[in-house]
């Protein structure tokens, strides 16, 4: 019998996925550790990426830390409350945000694939941005927030949104078994 292995809830080498991530964020339901929003007044993009790299960060160092932790208590070791907090701190200072996140870019390309299936939808709501000096004036930043069908949408269809826009790919991207 071939048992597939592949996670649940995240991708490899991520605790929990994107689109589970911003499906839970627009909800309102501060998902990881992360603010909590009005479901109906939406989010910006950066403020969602943004979001998204911290709650990484944190649950990476979460699960560094019981590694440890895990260790110490094997060997013998009693692990304070105290000791267990200052281990978790240390991790996530140690934590590069380069490794738990991706790229703006790709993070608005992800964005892109929610907004064609029509998941995620622009408020009325948008606010001055401000870049750096010596440029020109930059767009407003808009909220997003979910649509009916994107509330409606099940966990499987969030978890590959690529795969749900364009479903003739999916199976030329897994490997064959056997």
């Amino acid at each position: 019998m071939v048992m597939r292995l592949t996670p649940g809830r995240g991708g490899f080498l991520r605790p929990f996925g994107c689109g589970w991530f911003i499906r839970q964020y627009l909800l309102g339901n501060g998902p990881e550790g992360s603010t909590q929003i009005d479901s109906s007044r939406g989010a910006a993009q950066a403020d969602i990426n943004f979001e998204y790299k911290e709650a990484l960060a944190r649950a990476t160092a979460r699960e560094r830390a019981e590694r440890i932790i895990s260790r110490m208590v094997l060997s013998g070791a009693d692990v304070t409350e105290e000791e267990a907090d200052r281990i978790y701190e240390r991790e996530l200072k140690r934590l590069s945000r380069k490794f738990t996140h991706m790229r703006y870019h790709s993070f608005l390309m992800y964005f892109g694939v929610l907004k064609r299936l029509g998941w995620v939808e622009p408020t009325n709501r948008t606010e001055p941005s401000a870049i750096q000096d010596n440029y020109p004036a930059a767009p407003e930043r808009v909220y997003y927030r979910l649509t009916k069908v994107g509330i409606d949408a099940g966990t499987q269809l969030w978890s590959n949104p690529l795969f749900t826009l364009y479903p003739e790919i999916g199976p030329n991207h897994t490997k064959k078994q056997g």
